[in-house]
C-alpha cells in the first residue's frame, strides 16, 4: 500500500476551522458587540471542526490499518498478505462514501443547528428586553 495520504477535502476544512476558531477566541474579548453572533459563529466552528476532524481521523486510520496488511511494503497485497482481515481493512476504506462527502452534509448539520441556536437566542433576548 502507499503511504498515508492526508485526504484534502477533509483535512482543508479541518484547518480552516482550527484557524478560524483560534482567531475568534484569541480576540474574544474585543469582540464586544453581538456577542450573540459570534457565539453562534464559535458554535458552527466547533460542530463542523468536530465533524470534519473525525472524518480526516478516520481515513487516516482506516489507511493505517490497511497499510499494516502489507508485509512487503511493494504497495501490492499478494499472496499471504490477503486475508480475511484485510479484506475487511480495505472494505472499511473504500466503501465509506459518506465519510468523503461528510465536508459537504457536516456544514449542512453545523448550519442548521447553529441557526436554531441564533434564532433561539434572538427569541430568548427579546423576551428578556420586553420584561424590563
Amino acid at each position: 500500500m502507499k503511504d498515508i495520504a492526508i485526504p484534502f477535502h477533509l483535512a482543508a476544512p479541518t484547518i480552516l476551522c482550527l484557524v478560524g476558531l483560534s482567531m475568534i477566541v484569541f480576540y474574544y474579548k474585543i469582540l464586544k458587540k453581538n456577542r450573540l453572533f459570534w457565539n453562534s459563529l464559535i458554535l458552527f466552528l466547533g460542530l463542523y471542526l468536530l465533524i470534519v476532524g473525525k472524518a480526516t481521523y478516520d481515513t487516516i486510520y482506516y489507511q493505517w490499518d490497511l497499510n499494516r496488511y502489507d508485509l512487503n511494503k511493494d504497495g501490492f497485497f499478494n499472496g499471504i498478505e490477503i486475508t480475511n482481515s484485510q479484506k475487511e481493512a480495505m472494505k472499511v476504506l473504500t466503501n465509506d462514501t459518506g465519510r468523503n462527502f461528510l465536508f459537504i452534509s457536516g456544514f449542512i448539520f453545523a448550519f442548521f443547528s447553529t441557526t436554531i441556536f441564533y434564532v433561539l437566542g434572538l427569541i430568548t433576548s427579546k423576551v428578556i428586553r420586553s420584561k424590563k
